[in-house]
């Protein structure tokens, strides 16, 4: 698995995530996003170093459910998730150590 450079504008549904067995991020944002875009080379960065992490690039906005379901406010946000469940989260993360740690904790495969 490699990090996603486009946003998914279908967007699965709560029961799919929570039901993930493998670490995943997903990554809540809007292509027209300056802060989304801003992050993207810091979390390329750190997606290096983790490959077998599954890599979930929402498009949120209004009326969007999964955003809500996770209580979403500021974009991007970013959610490490193991087995499903959350981990870590970091909302407008600013550089790749941040991301890389949070990867770190999730990416337990040897």
């Amino acid at each position: 698995m490699a990090m996603n450079d486009s946003y998914a504008q279908l967007e699965p549904a709560r029961a799919e995530i929570d039901a993930l067995e493998d670490a995943a991020l997903v990554e809540f944002g809007a292509p027209d996003c300056g802060h989304c875009r801003a992050a993207q080379p810091l979390i390329a960065l750190a997606f290096a170093a983790h490959p077998r992490v599954r890599h979930l690039k929402i498009e949120d906005g209004r009326g969007r459910p999964l955003g809500r379901s996770f209580r979403v406010k500021l974009w991007p946000t970013l959610i490490f998730l193991r087995q499903g469940k959350e981990v870590e989260r970091l909302v407008r993360p600013a550089d790749a150590a941040a991301i890389e740690l949070a990867l770190a904790r999730i990416d337990l495969a040897p």
